[in-house]
């Protein structure tokens, strides 16, 4: 269970820092009002809740890989030991499973993204720059990138993963080793 929570707060202190936003200077009114413009463009809550049913239906298989290479990885437990850990985590994962996913899935998330976002994109570009982004976005080129854009980050995420666990997996590997020598 401990690894299992150890994935949980991994995954969720990443998808925080990926919204997190440094604070910048106050934007304008003008700027606000434009960024809300865009954001309807960009038809920004259903693109979102898109990104969050990928994300959510991918967290499952990503908690139970990392879950399994952190237990089968481990130098200091034995082959029973390891069988029962893997059999705990498979008792355990559908229940911390389940309550990402309907963290991921809640509405209300993805208004409190788009209310905090709104400032994000009026401190960074001039409500003149908003406007061409929009105008942008409701090009047929525009709305072709707006509708492919979840699955594109669903991809993309799981791309990132995978390559990450390929750098990740072995510096875990030779920490453990060296904890279990000392």
């Amino acid at each position: 269970m401990k690894k299992i929570a150890a994935i949980v707060s991994i995954a969720i202190t990443a998808f925080a820092l990926v919204g997190a936003a440094p604070a910048y200077a106050q934007a304008d009114a003008a700027s606000t009002a434009a960024a809300r413009e865009l954001f309807d463009a960009m038809n920004y809550r259903t693109m979102m809740t898109g990104v969050m049913q990928q994300m959510s239906q991918s967290i499952g298989q990503s908690m139970r890989a990392g879950a399994e290479a952190g237990i089968k990885n481990n130098p200091n437990t034995t082959p029973e030991q390891k069988k029962e850990a893997l059999a705990k985590m498979e008792a355990e994962l559908p229940a911390a499973v389940a309550v990402l996913q309907g963290a991921m899935n809640d509405p209300a998330m993805i208004d409190d993204i788009l209310t905090e976002t709104v400032p994000l994109y009026a401190r960074t570009y001039s409500a003149d720059e908003l406007k061409q982004i929009t105008a942008f976005y409701r090009t047929p080129i525009g709305a072709k990138m707006l509708s492919t854009m979840p699955k594109l980050m669903a991809e993309a995420m799981q791309i990132g993963q995978q390559v990450a666990a390929r750098r990740i997996t072995p510096l875990m590997q030779k920490l453990q080793e060296k904890q279990s020598t000392k």
